[in-house]
């Protein structure tokens, strides 16, 4: 269960014509849109990241202590933070790799932005609005980020994902390494090729990314909240460190690159928790349970209470708990959102705002997950642009809770 994105796949080819363009380059489309909103980037290395976590050593089924879900992607934060602040330390200009390989133009890559922007702002309107603010190179950026997300997603989440193998997910990997060689397949990767190119873009996270596909085929339980934190973290919290060269950091912040990173992960987490609890009764009618199985026998509820779709006492104090574990990540992600660039917060925080009212529209549907679907009204989205952007304008705190010691 990850958010749904636009895939087209024909049974035989698997992968290898992949979102975007057919053969007369028709744009296809989708249903669902794609959160990015947890991307963040900072300016420092911090030693210990700023919210709650899980602990580093967890015990197995044999009772032997392993590295927890937590401490595996935080080893993945504290490179990413690494790269950008070896990259901001030497002042130098973005590494350049090997020239895009494709026939035409300039304007034919242009053309591949424009169709990124209108894939973003057909499916992630308000975001997309955000986006307007940026610079030009960032705008394009993200948009290509978002489309490769979004293409990503529906391997496993589109009308078309009964096709979808684990050959199929290595095959898209070899792709994604060769976007980052300088050798597109399409136009829409070109976009992200070039992408990449002007920025120090790091593979690892949309490596990760597909390893949450590649969850998704085999998995559709989660023993308890280590393992469905890793699963959160493949399917969400890589949007934020693919996008922390692009965002950009407020010259005046006095965060570090590692605790804006880790804010940024914080929001993924709360995003996809809440897509979680969101789509509880979606996910059933798919015989997937995206909860974490421990908690729900402390809770005394089963699976087939699930499939059941009865709201009990017992399952609205589940939900409570479920509820407020979301607002906590949310909380440690609005912490960061003011160390941005100002030109890269309104986006975020719109997107941030309107993605927690939905934990608010589950309370007031009774906890109802199952048969009613939680959403925020167009009125309760227009309400929140000018909030988002009077956070937006806000300069960041000189006793900023993020900053070095």
């Amino acid at each position: 269960m990850s958010v749904a994105l636009l895939w087209v796949i024909s049974p035989n080819s698997e992968v290898s014509n992949c979102f975007g363009f057919s053969e007369s380059n028709r744009l296809f489309d989708s249903s669902k849109p794609i959160t990015i909103s947890s991307c963040f980037v900072g300016s420092g290395l911090e030693k210990k990241p700023k919210f709650p976590v899980l602990a580093s050593l967890v015990a197995n089924a044999a009772g032997e202590m392993t590295v927890s879900s937590e401490q595996k992607v935080y080893d993945v934060v504290l490179k990413q933070a690494a790269l950008v602040k070896k990259h901001l330390k030497t002042g130098e200009d973005y590494d350049v790799k090997p020239d895009i390989v494709l026939p035409g133009t300039l304007s034919l890559l242009g053309e591949a932005y424009d169709r990124c922007g209108e894939v973003c702002a057909e499916y992630a309107k308000t975001f997309y609005l955000g986006t307007m603010l940026m610079t030009p190179e960032r705008r394009k950026a993200i948009w290509a980020i978002y489309v490769w997300c979004r293409r990503t997603d529906e391997l496993v989440d589109g009308p078309n994902a009964s096709h979808i193998t684990p050959t199929a997910l290595d095959r898209w990997e070899s792709r994604l390494e060769d976007i980052f060689r300088g050798r597109p397949f399409d136009m829409l990767d070109a976009a992200l090729s070039d992408t990449v190119a002007k920025f120090p873009v790091d593979i690892q996270p949309f490596k990760d990314m597909i390893e949450g596909m590649r969850m998704d085929l085999r998995k559709s339980r989660y023993k308890n909240f280590d393992e469905l934190y890793l699963y959160c973290y493949y399917v969400a919290g890589t949007v934020g460190l693919m996008s922390v060269p692009v965002m950009g950091i407020a010259p005046d912040s006095l965060a570090t690159t590692e605790s804006v990173y880790n804010a940024a992960l914080a929001l993924g987490i709360a995003n996809q928790l809440t897509n979680i609890l969101r789509d509880v009764g979606e996910d059933a009618r798919r015989g997937r349970v995206y909860l974490p199985q421990d908690e729900l026998a402390q809770a005394g509820l089963l699976d087939e209470d699930i499939f059941a779709g009865k709201v009990t006492d017992k399952w609205r104090i589940f939900m409570k708990h479920q509820i407020k574990r979301a607002r906590m990540f949310f909380d440690e992600a609005e912490k960061g959102v003011t160390e941005l660039s100002s030109a890269s917060r309104w986006p975020v925080w719109a997107s941030l705002l309107l993605y927690r009212q939905i934990l608010d529209e589950i309370e007031a549907n009774d906890y109802n997950n199952f048969t009613r679907r939680a959403y925020v009204s167009k009125p309760k989205k227009v309400l929140a642009l000018p909030i988002a952007y009077a956070k937006s304008i806000v300069a960041p705190s000189r006793t900023s809770s993020l900053a070095k010691a």
